[in-house]
């Protein structure tokens, strides 16, 4: 398998406070994979380390199978790693259709474009013109996610993709994820939501204390296993 994303022995952390300690982890080429565990155990720093936001005191991350050392957050996308990211970072002053064109600046070939977006987010289309930010929460996400696909990566990276967002809502993401895993990209799904994760991930760490506490196939993650990490 091709390793798109690999953790071996890191510490990292912000100033001088160690968030994740030894870490081990690893994102091949076709998985989808969750990271699940409660606020403040260092699921984003997960996501910072490897764009450079967080200091990685020890250990290696490899990106695309090559040392991530000189990687940061606006050069990730150029190497096939998009990031969704927490509160979703809509542009303010850009419609939806040129947050979408943002995406799509490191000109990586794929598949996906605007108008294929579109035939996943219907909504997306009819509010083309619309700012960005004057969309609903739902429909932000969404916005966000195309936006990351416009990029063409070979891993989709979303953080905390459920927050905030009505059932309803959470559903209709899954249907999505599970479409985008189906054309050969690959997801790490950074999550407390275990009713969004069961539905899309086939793997799953989580993560207690900034270490990984348990691991395996998602068909063996039961609600009464996750209650000793998180509230399900």
């Amino acid at each position: 398998m091709t390793e798109l994303l690999g953790f071996r022995d890191v510490v990292a952390g912000y100033g001088g406070a160690r968030i994740l300690h030894n870490l081990d982890l690893r994102i091949d080429a076709g998985e989808r994979v969750a990271i699940l565990g409660r606020n403040g155990v260092g699921k984003t720093t997960i996501v910072n380390a490897f764009l450079g936001i967080a200091k990685r005191m020890q250990g290696e991350i490899r990106l695309a199978g090559k040392p991530a050392n000189d990687i940061r957050h606006f050069t990730a996308a150029r190497v096939g790693i998009s990031v969704v990211p927490q509160g979703r970072c809509i542009i303010p002053n850009l419609t939806v259709r040129e947050n979408l064109i943002l995406g799509a600046a490191v000109r990586r070939k794929g598949a996906w474009n605007v108008e294929r977006v579109f035939t996943m987010f219907p909504i997306l289309r009819e509010r083309a013109d619309t700012p960005g930010t004057a969309l609903s929460g739902g429909q932000q996400q969404m916005l966000a996610i195309g936006r990351a696909l416009m990029a063409n990566p070979q891993l989709l990276v979303l953080d905390e993709p459920s927050e905030g967002l009505a059932p309803v809502i959470v559903d209709e993401l899954a249907e999505n994820l599970r479409q985008v895993a189906a054309g050969g990209t690959s997801l790490l799904i950074i999550e407390q939501n275990y009713s969004l994760v069961r539905r899309v991930a086939e793997r799953y760490y989580v993560l207690s204390k900034g270490e990984v506490a348990e691991q395996g196939a998602m068909d063996g993650l039961t609600k009464e296993s996750l209650k000793k990490h998180i509230a399900v």
